[in-house]
C-alpha cells in the first residue's frame, strides 16, 4: 500500500516526479496519481489535497508558466489556507521541460554532441519550444520524428513526445546532475527528500 499521493499535471511531469521519488528513497508507487493533464485540476482541488495531507503525505508538481514568481502562484492556490506540513507543493519554473533541459550529460544523448545547451534553464522563457527546437535542429531524424510534428517555421509536440520522453527520464534523466543547472529542481529535491525521511521515520 503507497504511503502517498503525487499530484501532476501530465505524462511527463509523471515521469520526473517518479524519478524524484527513486532518488529521494521512496520506491512505492504512489496512490493516487492526481492528473487531469494541465494544472487547472490540481488548483480547483487544493482543499481535498488540504484534507488528504491529515491521512497521508501528499506532494504537488505544477509550472510557474506565466505567473511573475513562485511566491504569487504558492498564494493563488492556497489562499488563506495553512500548508498543511505534509503537502508539498514544488513550482517548476518555468515549465517540466526546464527540468529535463538540466541534465546536460543525458541530454546528449537525445540531441547529440553538436551545439550548446542552455547554462541555466530555470531563466528560459519558453522552455518547451526551446527543447523542440533543439531535437528538431540537432537530434537524429528517428527521435525528430517521434518527439516533434513541424507544422510551418514552429516546432510543436509529436505524438510519441510523452512517451519518450518519460522513459528517457526513467532509464537516463539524473535528478542529482539536473538540480546542479535548476535551483527550483534542487528546491524540490529537498522538500520530497525531507518529506521521504519523515515518513520513514514514522514506520521505524
Amino acid at each position: 500500500m503507497s504511503l502517498l499521493a503525487l499530484g501532476i499535471e501530465d505524462e511527463l511531469s509523471e515521469a520526473i516526479g517518479m524519478r524524484l521519488l527513486k532518488d529521494a528513497g521512496y520506491d512505492l508507487q504512489p496512490s493516487p496519481f492526481l492528473r487531469r493533464n494541465g494544472f487547472g485540476y490540481l488548483r480547483s482541488k487544493m482543499d481535498s489535497w488540504c484534507e488528504m495531507a491529515a491521512r497521508k503525505p501528499v506532494i504537488l508538481l505544477t509550472d510557474l508558466d506565466r505567473v511573475a514568481c513562485p511566491l504569487e502562484l504558492r498564494k493563488d492556490w492556497m489562499g488563506t489556507r495553512k500548508m498543511p506540513e505534509n503537502l508539498v507543493l514544488r513550482i517548476v519554473v518555468r515549465e517540466i521541460e526546464a527540468w529535463v533541459l538540466a541534465d546536460h550529460e543525458a541530454l546528449r544523448t537525445l540531441v547529440g554532441n553538436r551545439g550548446t545547451l542552455p547554462p541555466n534553464p530555470d531563466l528560459l522563457p519558453d522552455p518547451k519550444q526551446y527543447l523542440l527546437r533543439l531535437i528538431a535542429r540537432q537530434a537524429r531524424r528517428t527521435i525528430q520524428e517521434e518527439l516533434v510534428a513541424e507544422k510551418g517555421a514552429i516546432a510543436s509536440q509529436g505524438i510519441g513526445y510523452n512517451a519518450h520522453l518519460g522513459e528517457w527520464v526513467r532509464t537516463a534523466w539524473s535528478p542529482e546532475r539536473a538540480a546542479l543547472r535548476s535551483s527550483s529542481l534542487q528546491r524540490a529535491r529537498l522538500r520530497i527528500g525531507e518529506l521521504i525521511r519523515r515518513l520513514q521515520q514514522h514506520q521505524d
